[in-house]
């Protein structure tokens, strides 16, 4: 693979600073939001920014692991181990990495109470409702279903998405939640729940009765709409949650 394109190779309004001032960091590919970190490329090949972005992407990939889930807990020593790395572009990368924990960790000074569909779908219509990519996401709430803030766990096609019950608990053990409500968006906006939507609910509530963290419901959005599985199915009924 190579990346023998320089940034100013690339039009104006495709470079990514541009992309972000114009679209937002939501919009930007991986590489081009570690390429905005890096400033500058060098080393292996004498790669653009965005080539070295991609580089240090393919390398953590090697490691058989999301590269996202490495760059969580990697360390400046093992970031300069690959090449074009050094110390000033390993600590930018790990300083944006941890003001990103610290953002997702901190919690609203006044939390707001999730109490009903309607509340779990406004709170949740930013990142699901419009979007033309389906995404999973997770609720995370206190003892008394106060918001403690909301993630998004997977992005997939423009027609489905792959999630794992762990993926979800994780999140949720993580934050300190103790309880949830997950949610999805089908981005045609009919939000009837699909056979494999059905069986994902099970599964999760299966792995919730186990874990002892209640899962309240499961949303679906799109285009201004919600479906909410606890009010139109009996899935509740057949896996119970603790209180």
């Amino acid at each position: 693979m190579t990346y023998s394109i320089r940034v100013t190779d690339i039009p104006l309004s495709e470079r990514p600073r541009e992309r972000m001032i114009a679209y937002g960091a939501s919009k930007l590919a991986t590489a081009e939001l570690l390429a905005i970190l890096l400033g500058t490329g060098q080393g292996h090949g004498k790669l653009s920014a965005v080539g070295l972005g991609q580089y240090l992407l393919q390398k953590l990939s090697e490691h058989q692991r999301d590269p996202l889930e490495i760059l969580r807990d990697i360390s400046v020593q093992e970031l300069t181990q690959i090449h074009g790395i050094g110390p000033a572009k390993a600590t930018t990368i790990i300083a944006a990495v941890e003001l990103g924990k610290r953002v997702f960790q901190s919690r609203p000074p006044e939390r707001k109470e999730i109490d009903s569909p309607a509340a779990a779908a406004a709170a949740l219509s930013h990142e699901l409702m419009w979007q033309s990519q389906e995404r999973f996401a997770v609720l995370l709430l206190d003892v008394k279903n106060r918001l403690l803030g909301t993630q998004v766990i997977t992005i997939g096609t423009a027609t489905e998405t792959l999630v794992h019950p762990r993926e979800i608990f994780r999140e949720v053990i993580r934050s300190g939640a103790t309880r949830a409500i997950i949610a999805h968006n089908h981005p045609s906006g009919n939000v009837e729940p699909s056979s494999e939507d059905i069986q994902l609910t099970r599964q999760l509530l299966a792995a919730a009765q186990i874990l002892a963290l209640p899962l309240l419901d499961h949303l679906i959005l799109g285009c201004g709409n919600y479906q909410s599985l606890r009010q139109i199915t009996k899935l509740w009924e057949e896996y119970p949650q603790a209180d």
